[in-house]
């Protein structure tokens, strides 16, 4: 039998961090971590090896689309889902060029983030 899907979130709004966590638990899908801080990402991943990270490009520390390269570099290297409110053209070509295996445009729908996260971890077949 196959594991369930594994993530952590990270975005510094805790209300968002909340429904996302909400949404992907009612998909079956385990959050292991939570967190609001660009500091603590590379270690989180460390320690619980996700499937997926969900990842906030505007973190107050760091973007996260420098902590991408360097979150990919981890074996086992998870698949990233970019989040952000402000998607430039840029930004997802950015993202996804740097190795994001999606992209998520806040407001978002349940669908769209579901949709997202299936098509980063194989779901949807």
């Amino acid at each position: 039998m196959p594991r369930k899907p594994t993530c952590i979130l990270i975005d510094d709004d805790s209300v968002l961090r909340g429904v996302m966590s909400s949404i992907l638990r009612s998909a079956d899908i385990d959050v292991l971590a939570e967190s609001a801080h660009a500091d603590n990402v590379i270690e989180l991943v460390k320690q619980h090896h996700p499937r997926l990270v969900m990842l906030d490009i505007n973190l107050p520390e760091r973007s996260g689309l420098e902590l991408l390269p360097e979150i990919l570099k981890l074996d086992p290297p998870p698949k990233v889902v970019m989040v952000t409110a402000e998607a430039t053209v840029d930004r997802v070509r950015t993202a996804l060029g740097s190795g994001a295996a999606g992209f998520v445009v806040k407001p978002f729908t349940p669908a769209k983030l579901l949709a997202a996260v299936g098509h980063a971890l194989g779901l949807d077949h």
